[in-house]
């Protein structure tokens, strides 16, 4: 007989929540009767994002993901007002895209701290509250972290880097019962990197497509772990 995961009152904590493909994830999250912690940067759009979602389970919260100090303080807000962790997202991420020429040394770094380091910040605050609810770690890679292209020497490198860092985790913590999956997604139609969705972009993954694979993941036979999934849009302009 199948049966799927319960996520009722389950709690998950996701970075870079207050828009994009963060703030899909905790609508999906929420409507599935979980509680949910979302981080910002600001910790005003954090609230506003909040405001957004209109849920008495959602909890904003400041915080930078490049800073361990700041990710411990967070996990431990969300431990104090929801008692448990059993989901992380760690979704935060920057882009910077221009030829190693033009790319400068602040690029570099923001992209490196923040889509890598801060990844590993995360799950570092993380991990002991994961491993006692034997809960789950999924980080938002990209497409971009097994398919390299011009001008995104610091971007590729950032996604390479978390998909492996992703997969080697996969392996440090299933013996805790622990379950970690890393989703690449391709185009998503987001305010990502100071663009503005439209229409045009119709053809593109939306963040909720995003939370829809998230929910889908969590519902899993706790036996089954797709460790890696690739997101594609279905027809691409490129393709007509």
């Amino acid at each position: 007989m199948h049966t799927t995961q319960n996520l009722q009152g389950k709690v998950a904590y996701i970075t870079g929540g207050s828009k994009g493909i963060g703030f899909g994830i905790a609508e999906a999250l929420l409507a599935q009767g979980m509680k949910v912690a979302i981080t910002s940067r600001s910790g005003q759009a954090a609230q506003e994002a909040a405001s957004k979602l209109g849920s008495q389970n959602i909890l904003a919260l400041q915080s930078d993901v490049s800073s361990l100090a700041s990710e411990q303080a967070a996990i431990a807000k969300t431990l104090d007002t929801f008692g448990q962790i059993d989901i992380l997202i760690a979704n935060a991420g920057v882009g910077h895209f221009a030829s190693i020429e033009d790319l400068t040394e602040e690029q570099w770094h923001q992209t490196i701290d923040t889509n890598l380091t801060g990844v590993f910040n995360t799950v570092k605050a993380g991990i002991e509250a994961l491993k006692a609810t034997k809960g789950y770690i999924i980080t938002i890679a990209s497409l971009a972290g097994t398919n390299f292209f011009a001008n995104g020497s610091a971007y590729n490198a950032s996604k390479f880097g978390l998909v492996g860092f992703s997969q080697a985790v996969m392996l440090d913590v299933r013996k805790y019962g622990i379950k970690t999956t890393t989703i690449m997604p391709g185009s998503v139609s987001t305010y990502f990197n100071n663009r503005t969705p439209s229409e045009a972009e119709s053809w593109k993954i939306q963040p909720e497509d995003i939370g829809q694979i998230t929910v889908d993941l969590l519902r899993m036979h706790p036996r089954t772990l797709p460790s890696k999934v690739e997101v594609r849009p279905s027809v691409p302009p490129s393709a007509l």
